[in-house]
């Protein structure tokens, strides 16, 4: 049975977009990269989308990566059994061959455009390619508001934490976890992606897709602007210096520094930060089937899915948080407002862009594209 997981390689966030593409597939462990070049609306994420249905369709293991400007459209595909991606090569994330022949390849879906249709329209693909880099500048400008807030909800939870409590639970669980395992003198590799995204339609997570195939399971719940940054650092360099490759799922508000969830591949094994943005219920992390047939009884393997609750709000000062239940009501409110900006100048952009590619759909010759993604399949199915 195939094994489908969905995530962000790239996010709005206060510093703009930002993006971790370079841990999609590394050079020394890909069997090949393609690199998908064209411009809007030429059919870039339909192109991988059905390349990687037909390799699921076969009961491999795929990994679908998808487009914070857009959630429904995909950014790139991992055929993860055959160590090959797929990757959207085009702003704002430019991905150029890295090793060109040996690894990398360039498929140029601009080979199947009408470059006259499209160069009839370049005065308002022009205007509206600008409009759109604006309603992203003020959206990153409502980011960086919101930051300033998430900053002062740090502060209070900050405070309020019992650290002394925080450090004993994570000692706990590293002894737990890693306590059979030395220190390696090979270091694990990091990826780095987003399992949440900041999207013109919202705030979306595809963190139950990660975390079905996962055996064991710690969801962390917390308040949202609460600082766990050294609790999932110790989980995460506990891991790597005992040679376990990790994958680091990071917070949109602190893209480089915010870890929010950890998984450890090797040892079926993952933490999982849960508040109100992006909330998780265990039923949530078993196929529905799967769940069914837990909740009758049916099948006992089923129940070797080991899921532990820690609530980081019994380890906090009470008096603390009663103290400043103003403050963080407003902040809370005023975060929200922020968001809620952010998303909406998200949509503009995305409105605009979409026009663009309005513009390159009927210039298009689909037909040669999906004889292309064809040939490719082909040629993908043999390696």
């Amino acid at each position: 049975m195939s094994i489908e997981r969905h995530y962000f390689p790239g996010n709005n966030t206060p510093q703009g977009f930002f993006s971790y593409y370079r841990y999609i597939l590394g050079q020394r462990e890909a069997n090949r990269i393609i690199c998908i070049k064209g411009g809007p609306g030429t059919g870039k994420s339909t192109f991988m989308k059905n390349i990687g249905q037909r390799f699921a369709e076969l009961g491999e293991d795929i990994d679908y990566l998808h487009c914070s400007s857009d959630e429904n459209s995909l950014d790139g595909v991992i055929l993860k059994n055959r160590r090959i991606a797929l990757i959207d090569g085009t702003s704002p994330h430019i991905t150029d061959p890295v090793t060109p022949g040996a690894v990398d390849k360039i498929v140029n879906l601009g080979e199947f455009w009408n470059e006259e249709g499209i160069a009839a329209c370049k005065d308002e693909i022009i205007d509206l390619n600008e409009d759109c880099s604006r309603w992203y500048r003020i959206a990153y400008n409502y980011l960086n508001a919101a930051k300033s807030v998430f900053r002062s909800l740090e502060e209070v939870y900050g405070r309020a934490v019992e650290d002394c409590e925080i450090y004993r639970i994570t000692a706990d669980i590293v002894a737990a976890e890693y306590s059979e395992h030395p220190i390696c003198l090979r270091p694990g590799r990091q990826k780095k992606f987003f399992a949440s995204a900041i999207t013109p339609g919202g705030l979306v997570n595809y963190l139950a897709s990660m975390l079905r195939s996962i055996r064991k399971v710690y969801i962390v719940s917390v308040p949202e602007g609460f600082p766990n940054h050294s609790f999932m650092e110790i989980l995460k360099e506990g891991a790597v210096y005992r040679g376990f490759d990790t994958e680091v799922f990071y917070c949109p508000m602190g893209p480089d520094e915010k870890i929010d969830h950890l998984i450890i591949p090797q040892l079926s094994l993952a933490f999982v930060t849960a508040n109100e943005y992006h909330d998780i219920e265990p039923w949530e992390l078993f196929d529905e089937e799967d769940w069914s047939d837990l909740q009758a009884d049916m099948h006992t393997d089923i129940t070797e899915k080991e899921i532990t609750l820690i609530d980081i709000n019994d380890y906090m000062k009470q008096h603390v948080l009663e103290e400043n239940q103003l403050l963080t009501s407003a902040l809370r409110e005023e975060y929200d407002i922020l968001l809620g900006r952010t998303i909406k100048a998200l949509g503009q952009a995305r409105d605009a862009h979409m026009k663009v590619e309005n513009m390159y759909i009927p210039n298009m010759n689909f037909t040669g594209i999906s004889a292309l993604a064809r040939e490719l399949y082909e040629e993908l199915a043999g390696i």
